[in-house]
Parts: C-alpha cells; sequence; structure tokens
C-alpha cells in the first residue's frame, strides 16, 4: 500500500520529512488488548497498531496516547472502551503507537499514517483523538490532512498545538482538568482561544492530568461527541 506523505521540516529544513507506507501486516494484539494487531511497515520504521474493525464500516476513529506512547490512553483504559463500543455502532477504531515517541514531527507523521490507512481503504474523514503530548499531535495531523472531520484534545500541552487556528472548518474538542499538575488547565484554555470555530472547551472540575476523576462523564461525552461529528454534514 504505497503512499507518500510529506510536511514542513519545521526546526529543521535540510531534512525532509516523508514517508512511505511500505507494507501492512496483521497478526494478535499485544497481550490483554482487544482487537486486531497491525504493524505499519513505512520508510521510517514501523508503526505498531491495534484495529477495531466495524463490519462495513465507512466512519473511523484514530486514537494516539501521551509522550511515552503505547495503546491505554487516559481515563483508566478510554480508548480500548471506546474503541469496542464504537465498533458496535459502525466505527472503526485505530488505536496508534509512535515509532519514536516524544519526537513531534515523527509522531505527526505515525499519525499521518494512520489517516491514510482510513483515506485509502474507502473511509469517510475521521475523527483523531490525543492524549497530553498526544492532544497537540492530533492538531497538527488534523490541521494538515483533508481526511479529518474532528479532533479531541485530551489535557494538551500547548507546544505543537498552535496550529489549532488551521483546524476550521474541522471541529474541535478541547478536555482538561482543573486540578492537573503535569500541564495546566490553562493550557487548554489558549488552545481553545488560538482555534476557531466549530469548538468547544470542557473543563472537569477536580480532575487531573489522566482524568480518571471524570472518566464516565468524559467517556458518555465522547460517546455522543465523536459519532455526532462523523455524521455531521462536510462543509461545502
Amino acid at each position: 500500500m504505497p503512499e507518500k506523505m510529506k510536511r514542513n521540516s519545521g526546526d529543521d529544513p535540510s531534512k525532509e520529512r516523508a514517508m512511505n507506507i511500505r507494507e501492512l501486516l496483521s497478526g494478535p494484539p499485544p497481550e490483554g488488548e482487544a482487537g486486531s494487531g497491525l504493524l505499519f511497515r513505512t520508510s521510517r520504521g514501523d508503526i505498531p497498531a491495534i484495529l477495531h474493525q466495524a463490519p462495513e464500516a465507512r466512519l473511523g476513529v484514530v486514537w494516539v496516547c501521551g509522550a511515552r506512547g503505547g495503546f491505554g490512553g487516559p481515563a483508566q483504559g478510554l480508548y480500548a472502551r471506546l474503541a469496542e463500543t464504537f465498533r458496535s455502532k459502525g466505527i472503526t477504531s485505530l488505536r496508534l503507537d509512535y515509532r519514536q515517541p516524544n519526537v513531534f514531527p515523527e509522531c505527526v507523521l505515525d499519525l499521518l499514517a494512520g489517516i491514510t490507512y482510513f483515506s485509502t481503504t474507502g473511509y469517510n474523514p475521521v475523527v483523531l483523538v490525543g492524549h497530553s503530548f498526544g492532544g497537540a499531535v492530533v492538531i497538527a495531523a488534523g490541521a494538515a490532512s483533508p481526511h479529518v472531520k474532528g479532533v479531541v484534545s485530551l489535557s494538551p500541552q500547548t507546544y505543537g498545538a498552535n496550529m489549532a487556528g488551521l483546524l476550521s472548518p474541522r471541529h474541535l474538542l478541547v478536555v482538561h482538568g482543573k486540578e492537573d499538575t503535569r500541564l495546566p488547565y490553562s493550557c487548554g484554555v489558549q488552545i481553545h482561544e488560538w482555534a476557531k470555530e466549530p469548538k468547544k472547551l470542557v473543563l472537569y472540575e477536580g480532575a487531573e492530568h489522566r482524568l480518571d476523576e471524570c472518566r464516565e462523564q468524559l467517556e458518555t461525552m465522547l460517546e455522543e461527541w465523536i459519532p455526532a461529528t462523523l455524521n455531521a454534514p462536510t462543509p461545502g
């Protein structure tokens, strides 16, 4: 499945930022994980992923974690739970790991590879969900790809998220806990201010960085917001 993606090299203009997806391998997921294992073999290294395939689906979500990568996400495994819930509602999920965790430009490329997987397999524009470091990754990738319908940024950092102003007319949902001691909720407020409509900011009282304290409220909100965004009319 050859697909080439390019973007500006940012702080390193001498280095070409391009990735070729050379092969896609399937297999079992990591131990204890639901879904099916996928491995994107690219010109820049292998990207591990977990696919939650919904039969005959044309709606999709890509989920990424924080600076350390992995698959679980915040709120005590929120990503896996919602991926399985959405599967029964005709929405396919792709939980994506990073080749080089905490290397921002490379992680954006990883996410663009996940978006390419959906765009080249007949899916409509997708929703991106990211937490912490990943909350900025989804904003940057969302602004760079026309195959994105909406972005969910959970407990985001501001570094890399200044492209929020370029997301419109894509939908943006920013969520932050007001007791976050790792990234203060002012980060989420700033990103929301940078963004243009349509946008929404949700601040949870008493919630820390991983949003465990508001897990049920967050899960309920995303279970409504993501399908509504995927099904919303695409602006002309």
